[in-house]
């Protein structure tokens, strides 16, 4: 019998994906990943690194956030080795420490996307009821 921390996959019938089980654990540690991820503010700062490493003073030109709220958010961001950070002198640059994070975020408003379409397509379908 395999343990929780074993990664068990399986083909299930019918399906071409694989099943995987984690442990509770480990599950933790993927919900601390995404609750980073969950805070428009660290998206909009995400978002202002995807063109290159920048300081705090570009990042909040970049966002409109305030330097408080701006530098609370760096930590936190950094903590979850989403940004790392680099000295050049006087200031600190930060930087997406791995890119995976932009196609995470493109994966996720792609599917955005097509909920959305689908949701309009169907507001296309009640008004033409309403007109027949």
């Amino acid at each position: 019998m395999a343990s929780s921390s074993t990664v068990e996959q399986s083909l299930p019938m019918g399906s071409d994906r694989q099943s995987v089980h984690l442990s509770p654990e480990t599950l933790q540690l993927v919900a601390d990943f995404f609750k980073v991820l969950s805070e428009s503010s660290r998206l909009q700062i995400v978002c202002a690194l995807k063109t290159g490493q920048k300081n705090v003073t570009e990042i909040i030109e970049a966002t409109g956030l305030g330097q408080a709220n701006v530098s609370k958010h760096l930590k936190i961001l950094a903590q979850a080795g989403i940004v790392s950070r680099q000295q050049q002198g006087v200031c600190v640059y930060y930087q997406i420490a791995s890119s995976f994070v932009f196609d995470l975020c493109e994966l996720v408003c792609d599917s955005l996307l097509a909920q959305i379409q689908q949701q309009s397509e169907k507001m296309s379908n009640l008004g033409a009821f309403r007109q027949v």
